[in-house]
């Protein structure tokens, strides 16, 4: 799902009653209503200018009922979408659509090869637009925030000795695979372990998010300020919601506790060769690129045409004086302004590509920086991992341990 891997008890709760109820009181469609568009027999091919992608309910229902436009309007069956959301939702002419996905990599793999592979949609032109809650961590950002990320890396892709286990110089239990220490490069690798976006769009997207008044709450501001005690967290983790460009952490696993989040803090930054700034985690990015990267190479998808938003919903780790069982299971209070923000900043860069389309959107916006894989699978030479893709194939011939 898109929120955090250590999303509270309570939290989890409430994600129930929201599966039965509208959320922050917008009405939510019946998914199991019959569709305007089937999926075959149609002959209608729908060019979205801008594609939507939640993950769950709160998620998706959070863009129905808002005055600018009604995702509503056209609702289309396409098969292997989601038991739970079968249909694709879009505006009458098209322009704009959504998906829901499901939760964790395997669903959110499975309802996007769905979707671009349903010949339903061109989607050769359109903008992915990733817009969900995630976990936050206190040393670069806050609860309520609007982050936007250039690296999604799978950090949980690795070998995993239970703390208990670990060898004892190990800080972490978490080693890459092929290597024998945490601090050491994985030369046994797979592909999804790091995505990079294009930057330039990034930043035109902020620029319009900044446009934006995000929600706050009295609750919200309570809990950050527990967190302003700590000289080892940014003064943002205290202070009001913003919007910041920073980077997000996949993992099927929740997790909570200041030793995991550290351990991934430095996932992202040797996967990354530096760069990277662990800012959010949540469950599906990476398996929702990699998907994407294939169909960009099935000349299916652009990839230089893809945004990842997410609003943080709860921290990482506990607080001074609190455990991080304590963080895991208590109040979420960031949970409600999270959604809400998803809706207040993302409906500014929606609207900010569609009504920019003929200047700006178009024709792309061309990326400044490496954009694809690690194997350098779309051109260029990756400025993360070992380098080009010639060397990486070649190394696989040589080692085994490449599957």
């Amino acid at each position: 799902m898109g929120v955090s891997p250590f999303t509270t008890c309570i939290l989890s709760i409430t994600i129930y009653v929201y599966l039965l109820s509208p959320v922050l009181g917008r009405a939510t469609p019946d998914f199991a209503k019959p569709s305007n568009i089937k999926a075959t027999g149609t002959g209608e091919e729908l060019k979205p200018k801008v594609f939507i992608i939640d993950m769950f309910k709160p998620e998706g229902a959070i863009w129905y009922n808002i005055p600018e436009f009604d995702l509503l309007a056209r609702n289309v069956t396409v098969p292997g979408l989601s038991p739970l959301f079968p249909e694709a939702h879009c505006t009458q002419d098209g322009s704009i659509c959504q998906v829901i996905t499901g939760e964790a990599e395997i669903n959110a793999a499975s309802s996007i090869s769905a979707l671009v592979y349903s010949n339903i949609f061109d989607l050769t032109t359109t903008y992915f637009l990733v817009a969900g809650i995630a976990g936050v961590n206190p040393k670069v950002a806050t609860i309520g925030d609007v982050t936007f990320a250039r690296f999604a890396v799978q950090v949980a892709l690795q070998y995993e000795f239970d703390a208990r286990e670990k060898p004892a110089d190990f800080p972490t239990g978490y080693v890459p695979q092929g290597a024998v220490a945490p601090d050491q490069y994985p030369t046994s690798i797979y592909g999804t372990e790091v995505f990079e976006l294009n930057t330039a769009l990034r930043t035109l997207a902020v620029g319009f998010a900044k446009n934006a008044t995000l929600n706050d709450t009295t609750a919200t501001q309570e809990m950050r300020s527990l967190y302003g005690n700590n000289s080892a967290f940014a003064p943002g983790a205290s202070s009001g919601p913003s919007v910041r460009e920073c980077d997000t952490a996949t993992s099927d696993v929740y997790f909570s506790g200041t030793l995991l989040g550290e351990a991934f803090e430095n996932t992202t930054t040797l996967f990354t060769n530096g760069t990277g700034v662990y800012c959010t985690t949540q469950q599906e990015d990476n398996a929702t690129l990699e998907v994407l990267l294939r169909a960009t190479l099935a000349k299916l998808a652009d990839f230089s045409r893809i945004i990842v938003m997410r609003t943080a919903s709860d921290f990482d780790r506990p607080h001074d004086g609190v455990s991080a069982a304590q963080n895991l299971f208590g109040d979420a209070p960031g949970y409600h302004p999270s959604v809400e923000n998803i809706y207040l900043a993302g409906v500014r860069v929606v609207e900010g590509i569609v009504n920019g389309w003929s200047q700006t959107f178009e024709q792309g916006v061309k990326a400044e920086n490496y954009i694809g894989d690690i194997f350098g699978s779309l051109g260029g030479v990756p400025d993360f991992g070992p380098g080009s893709s010639t060397s990486l194939r070649k190394r696989r011939t040589k080692n085994s341990q490449f599957t």
